[in-house]
């Protein structure tokens, strides 16, 4: 069998988080096993009491203090976690569990060590949304494919599926939105069989509780590059 950790960082989410993960545990893969691990990252609003309700919904809960950010939430879910693989799951509806078994067949059938998700890949359906956002994710893609001699077409999508070993908690820096760029480059350096998959997406506007701002873009060049050039995870 083969055990998948999902990491579910959760900040504010209480219309969304139980229908998240009766979704999740709805999923069923023969050879797979989950273990889901949630971390509420500070909310104010009844996220945690949700949770402390319904403890069958997940296998390990995690509560900051107080709210650092996503990157921080990833960063202990990741400490704790004790899959063969890892997932992350952000908890606002925006990606449906149902891809799980897409995002696995690489790993079932070709033993593929990092799987990138796509929304810009063929998906069954996108949310139509914000132009400039999607400008923002081509640039950043295409500036990790022109440094990493690779052919991602969405970074920035929030299902990476990868071998737990390959990017440990301990090493991460970032605790921001840059994280993820910090994950994919440590991962990639050490990745030999790549593949990437096509999501659907039903993305949030900002009304609805879309955190992502144009400013986030800065520091995830500024990742990129240093991951490429510096490594300074070593």
């Amino acid at each position: 069998m083969l055990k998948l950790s999902i990491i579910v960082p959760a900040f504010n989410e209480e219309f969304t988080i139980l229908e998240v993960l009766r979704e999740v545990q709805a999923q069923r893969i023969d050879k797979v096993v989950f273990e889901v691990i949630v971390i509420d990252d500070g909310s104010k609003d009844a996220t945690v009491k949700l949770l402390e309700d319904n403890p069958k919904l997940y296998s390990k809960l995690i509560k900051m203090e107080k709210n650092r950010g996503k990157g921080a939430a990833v960063k202990a879910g990741l400490s704790v976690a004790s899959g063969d693989y890892v997932l992350f799951q952000d908890a606002d509806l925006e990606y449906s569990p149902n891809e799980y078994q897409a995002l696995l067949m690489p790993v079932l059938r070709f033993d593929a060590d990092l799987v990138m998700s796509s929304r810009f890949a063929a998906p069954a359906y996108t949310r139509v949304a914000y132009f400039w956002n999607k400008i923002g994710n081509h640039l950043i893609t295409l500036f990790f494919n022109i440094l990493n001699n690779t052919t991602f077409t969405d970074i920035y999508s929030c299902y990476v599926l990868f071998r737990r070993d390959l990017v440990p908690a301990n090493k991460l820096r970032r605790q921001g939105w840059s994280q993820q760029a910090e994950i994919l480059s440590i991962a990639k350096q050490k990745a030999r069989n790549i593949y990437e998959i096509p999501i659907s997406y039903h993305g949030r506007t900002f009304e609805e509780g879309k955190k992502i701002r144009p400013y986030h873009v800065i520091p995830v060049f500024w990742t990129i590059f240093v991951h490429r050039f510096l490594r300074l995870w070593r």
